[in-house]
């Protein structure tokens, strides 16, 4: 059973994302709450997926992405926006959140999402994607860079990168390539030094913006995954 807690302003927003979410047999959501009571409901409750939303009014989400990520246990962390493009996504891609999605996501797909974000894969709003790129000239010029980096990846590096956007953990990875999650794991760490990115979420939307991804849908789990 994947624990989640959902963190959102709106009690409405809580209350749907619960009530989708526990329609699912292998996902439970154990806790909600507001910016003022997140911290302490993740310590106490210690989920192993937390969807936070990234602006609220009494405490933001990067303020508790930040405390979150100090706790002894933390749980995976994906930010939850309205915007298709929010000027805080990259800030919390650095600060170790593990993805982001807007909130008008299909309801069918998020039970696929919290699965695939508890399995050590990444899970990106295509949209949003596309837009915080776009709408953010440093980040721009800096994804371009990273752009010229994937051209020198080894064959199975690339190969790797392709799943690592699909939202695949590195035993999936593993098992549709024929290695070991072991050696999966080598071959991310290098990707994600070849590319000069620290985690991957930014690796995925390098591989997106490179155009390895035409026609996946550009979303981890959003084809099935």
């Amino acid at each position: 059973m994947i624990r989640i807690v959902v963190v959102d302003d709106e009690a409405l927003v809580r209350s749907g994302f619960e009530m989708i979410l526990n329609a699912a047999a292998d996902v439970q959501v154990v806790a909600t709450a507001n910016g003022a009571d997140a911290v302490d409901t993740v310590r106490r409750q210690r989920p192993d997926v937390l969807l936070l939303d990234i602006r609220m009014p009494d405490v933001d989400g990067l303020t508790v992405l930040r405390a979150v990520r100090a706790l002894p246990h933390r749980p995976v962390v994906a930010m939850l926006t309205t915007f298709d493009i929010d000027e805080y996504v990259l800030t919390a891609l650095r600060c170790g959140a593990a993805g982001f999605l807007l909130k008008d996501t299909d309801p069918t797909q998020l039970a696929q999402f919290v699965r695939t974000l508890a399995g050590g894969g990444v899970v990106m709003s295509p949209k949003a994607s596309h837009a915080v790129v776009r709408g953010h000239p440093a980040a721009a010029a800096s994804a371009d860079q990273g752009v010229a980096r994937v051209g020198g990846l080894t064959v199975r590096e690339r190969q790797v990168l392709v799943l690592v956007a699909e939202g695949l953990s590195n035993g999936e990875i593993g098992a549709r390539i024929h290695l070991s999650a072991g050696t999966v794991k080598d071959h991310v760490s290098a990707i994600l030094a070849k590319l000069r990115v620290s985690c991957r979420v930014q690796a995925a939307l390098l591989a997106q913006r490179a155009g390895l991804l035409s026609g996946q849908g550009g979303q981890g789990g959003e084809d099935g995954r």
